[in-house]
């Protein structure tokens, strides 16, 4: 296990003429870069839709078995990795943050997509049958603007990606329409906005309902009509996250990462982190550089 996590950037990674988009079937993106299986972050957006394949891939600590149809999005900053079985294919897309800035006059225009917020769960999506053909659509579309030079052939990756967003996001929508209303929703994504900018300062509900111009009962309500869990509890889930994130780095001491995280002492933080996490930041570490070391083994047999 490296002592510090590898940030990856699209220039390190792509095999195309443009720094600030790639476009690629999976199956040879992963030939090239087989050393993605183990835990790494982007400084990019990231997004894979599956064809075919198994085994599993995590973000965020979060496991998920890869199946056909399912596709994933990041964000600059999470922490992911794989562990496949058998052959594996789809389509990969990388994108600077700023690829969208000359194109839309809204700086946040990502932000409105509940799968680029940062949540696990709400990243990685089934596609439903019904529109499978036309989410592939996108994909081979894509894959095709990007091999060529036409002109205005970027706008059109742009402009395929907006239709693709919009396509998948309908998706979650219609899911969470029956559970609340869109005013509800809105309240929660600003909610988990303030939470990103936050977290390390802000630990109680009733401070971020003040900012949102609410009562703590009602943003507690939403949370848990949206979530399944109190407004406190999303609170803490980003907190232990961010915990995880820097346990991987072992140049940091779990004393550093109390101390990076506002904590008051270590012995507060490591009870916190065990009673959020089941286990305590340094039985954490030990687990995570035995699944390392395991992925590396089986990695060292296939090749």
């Amino acid at each position: 296990m490296k002592k510090d996590i590898p940030v990856y950037s699209i220039d390190k990674l792509s095999l195309f003429k443009q720094k600030d988009i790639q476009i690629s079937r999976f199956a040879p993106y992963l030939a090239v870069h087989k050393n993605l299986h183990l835990a790494h972050k982007h400084d990019f957006y990231h997004l894979i839709l599956f064809l075919e394949g198994g085994g599993t891939h995590d973000i965020d600590f979060h496991t998920f078995p890869v199946r056909p149809y399912q596709i994933y999005f990041m964000i600059p900053g999470q922490v992911h990795s794989w562990s496949f079985e058998g052959p594996v294919d789809g389509y990969v897309i990388n994108f600077s943050g700023s690829f969208f800035h000359s194109f839309l006059a809204r700086a946040d225009f990502l932000s409105q997509f509940s799968f680029f917020n940062g949540i696990v769960d709400d990243s990685v999506i089934d596609i439903p049958e019904e529109i499978q053909p036309k989410v592939k659509h996108y994909f081979e579309a894509l894959l095709k603007e990007s091999d060529t030079d036409s002109t205005f052939g970027l706008d059109m990756v742009r402009a395929l990606l907006i239709q693709l967003f919009i396509t998948i996001h309908r998706i979650s929508d219609a899911e969470k329409s029956g559970k609340t209303s869109l005013h509800n929703y809105a309240i929660l994504k600003n909610f988990q906005k303030l939470i990103e900018a936050n977290y390390n300062t802000l630990r109680l509900p009733k401070e971020y309902a003040e900012k949102l111009f609410l009562t703590p009962n009602y943003l507690n309500t939403i949370c848990r009509q949206l979530m399944g869990v109190s407004s406190g509890e999303v609170i803490r889930i980003r907190i232990v996250m961010e915990a995880k994130r820097q346990l991987v780095n072992l140049d940091l001491t779990v004393a550093e990462i109390a101390y990076n995280l506002n904590f008051e002492d270590t012995s507060y933080f490591t009870k916190f982190f065990k009673k959020q996490a089941g286990v305590t930041p340094k039985e954490f570490r030990e687990a995570e550089i035995k699944r390392v070391n395991r992925a590396n083994s089986r990695l060292g047999s296939i090749t």
